[in-house]
């Protein structure tokens, strides 16, 4: 366990470089830059990475007070989402800089934590491993709205394979936070990695599947791309179901159809 949770480790520091690499020497005009995400620039972006890796590193090393703050926070989310923003913004010239530092220090909590622990979040308790692959889903995700923003190319990597795990296991959940009963149907979900070979999870005599590249199925549920809009092969009503309301991250649906049409790829 602690040899897996390192490698994923080096995978979210190898995806945190990678964003880095498109923005660094990133004008203030350039940073801000609006993304798809409405009312968020490419700072705001940086910014939010910066929020919860802090927020997360406070779940990790002192998980009484994270706790006992939940209540307020849960009171009024609205305002919560709102002033996380804010106070990235006042990091001002020094963001970037604060940025890698809280990742610096989270992937370093993360490391020396005891990998049979509860983290707390904002939704269920979740394992380190756990922990640190929504991190390195939301650091891909939110780089892809900067890459877009900016109008940069990233190659997909075989740490994709975290975030399509991650978007199948999260099914369940997909339905769960939109208040509606999951089928009780097999999907299988079959996916071409970026060095070629094939990715499958689930049975492979399911009636129902989904298949493409994992690049692909890893821009639908963390909401990059819509359905329509992608190249998925999706077999049988329960898959479609599920690719229509996909989420592989804890909140509200992320971004609007209409912020999302006329994306290059």
């Amino acid at each position: 366990m602690a040899s897996d949770l390192g490698a994923l480790l080096d995978d979210l520091q190898a995806e945190s470089d990678d964003l880095d690499a498109i923005i660094a020497g990133a004008s203030p005009a350039a940073l801000a830059t609006a993304t798809p995400a409405e009312g968020w620039s490419v700072a705001d972006t940086i910014g939010h990475l910066w929020f919860f890796d802090r927020e997360g590193r406070r779940a990790l090393e002192d998980p009484d007070a994270f706790v006992a703050g939940l209540d307020a926070i849960m009171a009024d989310p609205a305002a919560f989402v709102a002033g996380h923003i804010e106070q990235s913004r006042r990091l001002g010239e020094s963001l970037m800089s604060a940025w890698h530092e809280e990742r610096r220090l989270i992937i370093a909590a993360l490391a020396s934590t005891n990998p049979t622990v509860r983290v707390p979040w904002y939704g269920p308790p979740m394992s380190p491993m756990s922990f640190a692959t929504a991190r390195l889903m939301e650091t891909w995700a939110h780089g892809q709205d900067v890459a877009d923003a900016l109008g940069a190319d990233r190659a997909p990597t075989g740490r994709l394979w975290h975030i399509a795990r991650l978007g199948v296991r999260t099914r369940g959940f997909s339905y769960a936070i939109k208040r509606r009963e999951v089928p009780d149907i097999p999907v299988l979900v079959r996916l071409t990695a970026p060095s070629g070979g094939e990715w499958i999870w689930g049975d492979v005599d399911a009636a129902e599947s989904i298949s493409g590249t994992a690049l692909d199925f890893c821009l639908l549920v963390t909401q990059r791309r819509l359905l329509e809009d992608l190249p998925l092969t999706v077999i049988g009503d329960a898959a479609q179901e599920w690719m229509s309301i996909a989420q592989a991250f804890a909140g509200g649906p992320s971004l609007t159809a209409e912020s999302r049409r006329g994306l290059e790829r």
